[in-house]
């Protein structure tokens, strides 16, 4: 062959080698991107990606949710077995309408069109045969999610709306997320865009707002259960568990002609240690506490460092997570900007402006059960492949250590004692250390919020911690609230850690 020859079959191997490269390029890098360009046509779009399984999403070995094959122009139809129990966990994918929750946060793993699949792609570009997805392994138990759901629905106040949140302290993984009332995510799957559109406009008018995850998206005056975070300044300030306070029946903090109170049947004593005050749930204790010896800055201090002000997420990625509100103090300030004594002292028992999401409070029982150490909190533990073997597992991370091992124990000390002979007694599980707080937080003219943070522990380990809200509960909401907390914890420890 002479030289013009072979330079040409150089020149038209590298063209072909140039025009395979560009032609992959298209089909599965950019593929993702062009797929999703809006100038494509909708229902193109959409006949795409229902082309291939999406993956499932897995409780306990069991799909939550699931893609089964159909007849219709979309191969397969998103179904969703665990319906409204796990509706605000996994949230929906939706023909024409936005995803949401787990669906969102792992939809290209769930889709097969995230980087773990780049080399699957190529070769369903090659050969044409379909490439498979992923599955995503929830750390939800099924046990005690159902717990923690049906005892909301079942409970024997007037209110059915609420949230409940349940971890493991030591690694931060979320053993049930439930909040009430909740929704069928099924018919927002639907093909029909018509079913999918009224379903999606009776859950938006609906009372009690279904879609709304309380769990996480919203905030409530977290009343008695912020005196844990008061107690652990105090004790991080000097003060003991056999500090005496001055308690009484009434305190009016100075420039206030408002007294503060004790809730009905709370006999406090006009000497009250601090473990006692927070045993009984003394408030003229806390809010003269807060003013005479804490100070506002050291109460939102500590506050902080347990994670109020900073919305803790729940993904590797904090742009593509689930909604999650920050929980806050307030000001703690009059109007000009100086400190104001009511405000503290109102502050110091959960009310005035102190906000609180039910995750919050399962975060701050959980990092006194576990010495004081805060495990960020998390949802996924691992992505399967096709074959369902683990792609990528969880990997537990320390968000914070809001208090020290000391001052950890102190505080235990106290929980300790208000579930064994003060408010919290409705939450003793036999054979294990339990520790926890009651909350009832006044809301305005409505009724009060029904609230129980607590922990459970066996043989010096913490084993579950939780977080129970009743909104609206009126009379009786805490101690409905402190039974439904030893409920799931009961629930979590027969559970178990293995799957």
């Amino acid at each position: 062959m002479n030289a013009p020859l072979r330079k040409a079959g150089v020149v038209l191997i590298v063209l072909f080698g140039l025009l395979f490269l560009n032609l992959n390029y298209v089909q599965v890098i950019k593929a993702s991107q062009y797929r999703n360009d809006t100038k494509n046509n909708q229902t193109r779009i959409k006949q795409q990606e229902y082309e291939r399984e999406r993956g499932a999403i897995i409780v306990d070995g069991q799909p939550v949710a699931q893609s089964v094959p159909t007849k219709d122009a979309l191969k397969f139809q998103r179904t969703y077995p665990g319906a409204a129990m796990y509706a605000h966990a996994i949230g929906y994918e939706p023909v024409h309408l936005g995803p949401t929750g787990m669906e969102l946060i792992q939809g290209p793993f769930l889709s097969g069109l995230s980087d773990a699949f780049e080399y699957d792609r190529i070769i369903e570009a090659l050969t044409g045969k379909e490439a498979a997805s992923g599955s995503v392994r929830l750390t939800l138990r099924k046990a005690v999610q159902e717990k923690a759901y049906n005892a909301l629905l079942n409970n024997s106040t007037a209110s059915k709306v609420g949230a409940v949140v349940a971890l493991d302290p030591t690694t931060g993984a979320i053993l049930a997320m439930v909040s009430t009332p909740s929704f069928d995510p099924n018919p927002l799957a639907s093909h029909d865009d018509d079913v999918a559109n009224a379903a999606y406009d009776q859950y938006k008018k609906a009372p009690n707002s279904p879609l709304q995850n309380r769990a996480t998206q919203e905030t409530f005056p977290p009343g008695s259960t912020f005196k844990v975070v008061v107690s652990a300044a105090a004790l991080q300030n000097g003060l003991t568990p056999d500090t005496e306070l001055v308690g009484g029946t009434s305190y009016t903090a100075p420039d206030t002609t408002t007294p503060i109170k004790n809730s009905p049947g709370v006999v406090c004593p006009d000497t009250i240690t601090l473990q006692n005050a927070l045993k009984v749930s003394c408030n003229t204790a806390f809010a003269r506490m807060g003013v005479e010896k804490l100070g506002a800055d050291k109460v939102k201090k500590m506050a902080q460092a347990f994670g109020f002000e900073t919305a803790p997420t729940l993904s590797d990625d904090p742009d593509n997570d689930y909604n999650v509100a920050a929980s806050a103090t307030g000001s703690i300030a009059n109007a000009n900007g100086q400190a104001d004594p009511a405000a503290l002292a109102q502050s110091c028992i959960g009310q005035r402006e102190v906000r609180m999401t039910p995750l919050q409070g399962a975060l701050i029982a959980a990092s006194i059960a576990n010495n004081g150490t805060m495990m960020r909190p998390y949802i996924v533990d691992s992505l399967l492949g096709p074959d369902l073997k683990a792609v990528q597992e969880a990997d537990p991370q320390v968000w914070r250590n809001p208090v020290n091992d000391g001052v950890a124990s102190q505080l235990r000390q106290m929980m300790d004692s208000v579930v064994s002979g003060g408010t919290g007694t409705g939450a003793k599980i036999d054979g294990y250390e339990v520790g926890g707080k009651t909350g009832t937080a006044q809301n305005g003219d409505a009724p009060d919020h029904g609230w129980f943070i607590g922990y459970a522990r066996k043989d010096g380990l913490p084993v579950v911690a939780v977080a129970v809200l009743i909104q609206n509960a009126g009379s009786g909401g805490s101690a409905q609230a402190t039974q439904i907390g030893g409920q799931v914890m009961q629930a979590a420890i027969e559970a178990g850690k293995t799957r």
